[in-house]
């Protein structure tokens, strides 16, 4: 348990992601506030500390719950936060890569790690043009995603400037879109490293029908063996998506490669995503998670629970 007198802050806007989270904090009477980041204010001329560590739980999907102006909020807080002195875990830096997957393409540019070949683009109607030399099927997606949301694909250039005509593609609530390659994974599955202190915590595979993009792990409802897992690490309004998944060790470099990633981009909690590139056997990175949500039913699947391990981290770095 932390000795601070200040409490340690869980920020977030869902209400039911983080009950493991809260469960584990109330079972060993960790002092902590919950803030609900969908309606909060601060006050800049206040300088002192208010919390021992501000734990950023946002999730960048939050205006599909009606909770638009939140996502761009939270920077200003964060970066307060931080001002101030705080340990903020997932910080002003972190939820900017969060809530950017042009900052995480460049990221991944920055180390040298494949990723789907992607364009950036300012409008829809750039879209056709950005699709050139990139090979169909592609998607255009929205730069601040999450859960899926905002992601349509195309089979051909026909198609693509036919819904740019008819004015269906919609970028999102920042105006801002990628037009990206849809690489067919080997093997129908893609892995999820999760990341704790910039450190490799565990890893799964998700397969997947190919077809979904929301591989959300905490909504997943069996085992590769078939078995449901226990809904009680899972979102009460997950869907149940019939994906599997199943505990995996990724590769030494790959491990690697996730750790410069978490640690680059300063996440102190996170999942990184990664599949094998079906045409040409090449490692792919294709999403850089901050809002990680620990896979349903963890101690089966994995073989220990994650929830006591981040609080661990929780209190270690609010004593620091």
């Amino acid at each position: 348990m932390s000795a601070s007198p200040l409490p340690i802050a869980i920020y977030h806007e869902h209400p039911d992601w983080f009950r493991p989270l809260f469960a584990e904090l109330d079972r060993r009477g960790t002092r902590y506030v919950r803030i609900d980041a969908r309606s909060h204010r601060f006050d800049p001329s206040l300088n002192e500390k208010q919390f021992a560590l501000f734990f950023n739980r946002m999730s960048p999907s939050a205006y599909l719950r009606g909770a638009r102006g939140a996502v761009f909020y939270t920077r200003n807080l964060l970066a307060y936060h931080e001002r101030l002195g705080t340990r903020v875990i997932n910080g002003y830096t972190a939820f900017t890569y969060e809530t950017s997957k042009a900052m995480q393409l460049m990221l991944l540019e920055q180390l040298g790690l494949g990723y789907p070949r992607a364009r950036v683009i300012s409008h829809p109607s750039e879209a056709p043009r950005a699709a050139a030399g990139l090979q169909f099927p592609l998607v255009v997606k929205a730069n601040i995603g999450g859960s899926g949301a905002g992601i349509t694909r195309f089979d051909d250039a026909a198609s693509l400037e036919m819904a740019v005509e008819a004015n269906q593609l919609d970028l999102g609530i920042d105006g801002t879109g990628l037009v990206q390659e849809f690489v067919p994974s080997r093997g129908g599955f893609i892995t999820r490293v999760e990341t704790l202190g910039g450190k490799y915590l565990y890893g799964i595979r998700i397969h997947t029908s190919g077809e979904s993009y929301n591989l959300c792990p905490a909504s997943i409802c069996q085992t590769t063996g078939g078995q449901e897992l226990a809904r009680s690490a899972c979102p009460v309004d997950a869907p149940r998506t019939g994906l599997r998944v199943e505990a995996y060790t990724p590769p030494a470099e790959i491990i690697e490669a996730v750790e410069a990633i978490a640690q680059t981009a300063k996440v102190d909690v996170g999942g990184i995503e990664y599949f094998i590139d079906d045409r040409d056997g090449g490692v792919k990175f294709y999403d850089i998670n901050c809002l990680s949500n620990f896979v349903a039913d963890a101690t089966r699947v994995v073989g220990f629970d994650p929830f006591v391990r981040l609080v661990d981290f929780l209190e270690r770095e609010a004593s620091n």
